[in-house]
């Protein structure tokens, strides 16, 4: 789950960035905004395979609520670009962006409990 909330961090983070590009005349920034929001949606999708296993093994429902949350504002923000509404295109990006570095966050900070390392099959030794 680390792995692929890190890796969906670094790919949204470009968005921005790539949106700026374009908005600064450089139209080869659309291109990329499009590519990158190819790769964080889909990112999104892995990342929700990801919490379900995470869910079935380990019962920690948590991780899917929020990454399903972040998948449909993404797939919501997706198809408002395509669609030109960037009156919803860009407040989402920012909640987003904001709920994927909140998840980065939650999943960084989190230490794995005894229960869990058990789940994975590893010893633990409780005092």
């Amino acid at each position: 789950m680390r792995a692929v909330v890190s890796v969906h961090a670094v790919a949204i983070f470009g968005q921005p960035v790539f949106a700026g590009v374009f908005l600064s005349g450089d139209y080869d920034g659309l291109r990329l905004h499009e590519a990158g929001a190819n790769l964080t949606t889909s990112l999104g999708c892995i990342q929700l395979i990801v919490a379900i296993v995470v869910w079935v093994r380990l019962r920690l429902v948590q991780p899917f609520l929020a990454t399903l949350a972040v998948v449909v504002a993404e797939t919501v923000q997706y198809f408002a670009g395509m669609a030109g509404a960037l009156w919803l295109h860009l407040p989402l990006g920012v909640a987003t962006v904001t709920g994927v570095v909140v998840q980065f966050i939650s999943v960084w900070r989190r230490s794995p409990s005894p229960r869990t390392m058990r789940a994975l099959g590893e010893e633990v030794g409780d005092a």
